[in-house]
């Protein structure tokens, strides 16, 4: 039940002290909405820690992507070593939503994969937030996702003291009523087995496990145990257990929802009945008794929390418990925590989407007799609903949209700009040039060509960016006839394949990058000089004012950088981008010019990612093999369970890299194949 404790490598410098006192201002004075305009490479990340060191509230983190989550988790880590940082995501490792195709008359049966290590730390972060208060939960949108209720959640329970009065058996049926699952081999998390006069179990929440000794019908000893080795850990007098499963209620609130999922199946049936809907009416009936059942008897089945409803007893139409819900609250029901939009402009957006779609789905389930129509209540929250349960929030983005400015307005709101990066990078010079031609001017593509083959011939790289797939690689297509050392770049290109072109790019194997949407944000590439933006007119989704300072931001990284606008007419965004752009410039040349900084362009080692994941991770996982065989023929199931309890801890550091050599040097051992990545075969446009 600690407090914050902020553990700083470096003092807050640039924009970073007077975005600090501004934001926790702001949310010490109440302010429901505030934006961080931070440009790249200002310290967002950093600038937010800060002020959660000092209002010392429960923070909830959201981005737009699990990857993106993942970076967010390990850096709050880092700042806060002391403290509790979750990683909160869908623990679905493949998902094929339940859905009926009804022109083909195609039911789709729900299909999930389950990660039981993010299941763990699902358990994991909601625990935390029901026991501490120094908690900083990093999540994607699965956050607005229906959850089961937090009452039922903490109240079915087991609480576990030293001297306490308990049995072996009654223990058992405890564990088993919160969804553990009976084993007789190695335990997992949610899992129990009885071992002589003894009681083992794993907590869902964590790699440990606990061993209950008893002495008649009280508890003699509690022991955690450390799950390889089995050596004594820890002897604590109590233990809490929180159930197995997020979606749970005790007997008497079991049977009441029975009862009311009967009297709707019943209601259901008998307008099926007066529409004469015969074979819906059928499917329903089917499906619902056998899920009936199962609850009945084990008080679980598979899609129940499309009778999450009925369990959690909610109104129809009412919004579901989420993550939001384990967050604490005032005694007036309001939040009582802090929460973080990060790269809000895409973030806020993907968040008011998500209904739209569940809903649908859900539409043609019901009518077609899949579901009863409570299913519609197991959903994701509506925006308005997410936005009554947040409280006081900070969006953090270089582009914040309409949204975020015109909620961060006084008197409910403000925008702190985190404009001057401390390394005194500027941002790029910008250059407006026609696209058609003229009797002394040959167009946009020529003229990109004639400022590029500049660049190129001191050594530095360009890009540039098309409207279309087609048009980037036609565009790439012609350079490379021209004699120029092209690619392009697209959304259709595997993963591994980006990061080939892109190290090549860095490397000089070609000099000229094409692409459409990529490159606006994530790409780090200092040795561009020059970017150039084709059709920059045409209003749209690409071209907009959002799209454009991305893209111009590619230049951000070199001293040199130039960005050219080719436009025939003077639009919006066009105007508004090259106006911001011009601002943030003109406010970090002061800056430099006061404090005597001279900018240098940024030096970062070019590494060959892709070859990384290929030739230095097998060289990892063969030496790991040399020094481990002599160990795994003393005894394999022994060593092998260490590396599978060292994979575990990677994992839950998200320190992936590492959990894929142990993997790899584990299915080395047990004879079994290795994953590869394939290498990259691209055809040329003639």
């Amino acid at each position: 039940m600690g407090n914050f404790k902020l553990h700083s490598p470096f003092p807050p410098n640039g924009d970073q002290p007077k975005a600090i006192e501004k934001l926790t201002k702001g949310v010490n004075d109440g302010l429901e909405y505030q934006t961080l305009l931070g440009v790249t490479g200002s310290g967002k990340t950093y600038t937010i820690a800060n002020v959660i060191n000092n209002i010392q509230k429960p923070t909830l983190v959201m981005a737009h992507n699990k990857t993106l989550a993942a970076q967010l988790a390990q850096e709050y880590r880092e700042f806060f070593p002391e403290n509790q940082v979750h990683y909160f995501v869908s623990y679905y490792d493949y998902y094929q939503p339940e859905a009926y195709i009804a022109h083909s008359d195609t039911y789709i049966e729900k299909e999930a994969q389950i990660n039981a290590e993010i299941d763990r730390l699902r358990h994991a972060a909601t625990q935390a937030l029901l026991t501490r208060k120094d908690v900083i939960i990093v999540a994607s949108v699965s956050a607005i996702y229906g959850l089961g209720s937090p009452a039922n959640y903490e109240k079915v329970h087991v609480k576990l003291l030293k001297g306490g009065e308990e049995n072996r058996s009654a223990l058992i049926r405890k564990f088993i009523g919160i969804y553990f699952e009976r084993t007789n081999a190695d335990l997992s998390p949610g899992q129990i087995r009885a071992v002589g006069n003894a009681v083992e179990f794993m907590p869902v929440n964590e790699r440990a496990i606990y061993r209950i000794t008893f002495d008649g019908s009280h508890i003699a000893t509690i022991e955690q145990l450390d799950p390889v080795s089995r050596a004594k850990v820890a002897e604590p007098d109590s233990i809490f257990v929180f159930p197995a499963k997020h979606f749970v209620t005790n007997e008497d609130e079991r049977k009441r929802a029975i009862a009311d999922i009967q009297a709707e199946l019943d209601e259901r049936l008998g307008q099926f009945k007066r529409e004469e809907k015969l074979l819906e009416s059928e499917r329903l009936k089917r499906r619902t008794q056998h899920d009936l059942a199962m609850i009945r008897e084990v008080g679980y089945t598979n899609g129940i929390e499309n009778y999450s409803r009925h369990f959690d007893g909610r109104a129809p139409g009412e919004a579901p418990h989420t993550l939001l819900s384990y967050f604490p609250h005032n005694k007036d029901g309001s939040a009582d925590f802090l929460t973080v939009l990060d790269e809000s402009h895409v973030t806020v957006s993907q968040i008011g989407g998500m209904y739209a779609g569940d809903r649908s789905r859900k539409d043609v389930l019901v009518e077609h007799g899949f579901r009863l129509p409570s299913a519609r209540d197991n959903r994701p929250l509506k925006f308005d609903e997410f936005e009554e349960r947040i409280g006081q929030v900070i969006f953090t983005s270089a582009t914040p949209g309409v949204f975020e400015r015109e909620h961060s307005v006084p008197p409910k709101g403000q925008i702190v700009e985190q404009i001057i990066r401390p390394t005194g990078l500027i941002d790029p010079e910008l250059s407006i040039r026609p696209i058609v031609g003229s009797d002394t001017y040959k167009g946009q593509v020529a003229d990109f060509i004639n400022e590029a083959d500049i660049v190129i011939k001191r050594g530095g790289r360009a890009l540039a960016t098309t409207l279309t797939k087609q048009m980037a690689e036609d565009l790439s297509s012609f350079l490379r006839e021209k004699g120029i050392k092209a690619e392009y770049l697209h959304s259709d290109i595997k993963t591994i394949d980006r990061i080939l072109i892109l190290t090549d790019f860095r490397k000089g194997v070609f000099d000229i990058l094409v692409g459409v949407n990529l490159l606006r944000e994530g790409l780090d590439l200092p040795e561009v000089e020059l970017v150039g933006i084709l059709d920059a007119d045409k209003e749209g989704f690409l071209r907009s004012e959002t799209s454009l300072i991305q893209t111009i931001g590619r230049a951000a990284r070199n001293v040199l950088g130039v960005v050219i606008l080719y436009a025939d007419n003077m639009t919006g965004s066009l105007e508004r981008a090259i106006g911001e752009t011009n601002r943030r410039r003109a406010i970090q040349l002061a800056y430099n010019k006061k404090h005597g900084i001279t900018p240098l362009t940024i030096k970062k080692e070019i590494r060959d990612i892709a070859e990384s994941l290929r030739s230095e991770h097998q060289k990892t996982v063969e030496s790991l093999l040399t020094l481990d065989a002599r160990l795994y023929k003393e005894d394999p199931e022994t060593f092998l369970k260490e590396k599978r309890h060292q994979m575990a801890n990677a994992v839950e550091e998200l320190d992936f890299e590492t959990a894929a050599i142990i993997r790899d040097e584990i299915l080395t051992l047990e004879g079994k194949e290795v994953p590869t990545k394939k290498t990259r075969t691209r055809g040329r446009k003639k």
